[in-house]
């Protein structure tokens, strides 16, 4: 019975966060099946330990675990000198009310961010995926990445600084 108890506890506290995991494992290893691998054993290992967690900050929690898995598989994939394309096509339902002019410009102004923010490195591009797409506070952020919170500021600001740099004035990364 008590193991049926901490399944469904597990269940409740961390499949929610399923998307945020898929989300930061995705932009860490650019690659949608080994962000799903990488998720799925994610999960496995906090199954695992979640008898011994004391249940702070739960999303916090598994996106930790989620980055700790994506920064081991990314050191044995640079250890194998292996290296993979960023290549998504941009996903979401067009409303038929936006004109077809109106879609393509859109489709490649979200292609353009998603390849300055791809072109960042891991280090920048995990803040700004915490922050600006997770929605991840400076202190979660810390957190997570196990940095002090000085380093996710400085980080945010060199980070946001390329993106600028790169879009020109078309983006406001100063949320």
């Amino acid at each position: 019975m008590q193991r049926d108890e901490d399944r469904e506890r597990f269940e409740q506290s961390l499949l929610p966060h399923l998307d945020a995991a898929y989300n930061l494992a995705r932009w860490l290893t650019r690659d949608d099946h080994d962000a799903e691998d990488l998720v799925q054993a994610a999960y496995l290992r906090a199954l695992k330990f979640f008898g011994g967690y004391h249940m702070g900050d739960n999303r916090a929690w598994l996106l930790t675990i989620v980055r700790n898995a994506c920064y081991t598989w990314l050191a044995r994939q640079r250890a194998r000198g292996t290296t993979t394309a960023f290549d998504e096509d941009v996903h979401g339902v067009e409303s038929d009310a936006v004109g077809p002019e109106k879609r393509l410009l859109r489709e490649e102004q979200t292609r353009s961010v998603r390849r300055a923010v791809e072109e960042l490195p891991v280090e920048l591009r995990e803040v700004v995926v915490l922050r600006e797409m997770e929605g991840l506070s400076y202190k979660e952020i810390a957190a997570v990445a196990e940095i002090p919170l000085g380093t996710v500021m400085s980080r945010l600001a060199r980070a946001r600084e390329r993106l600028r740099q790169r879009l020109g004035d078309c983006a406001d990364w100063e949320s």
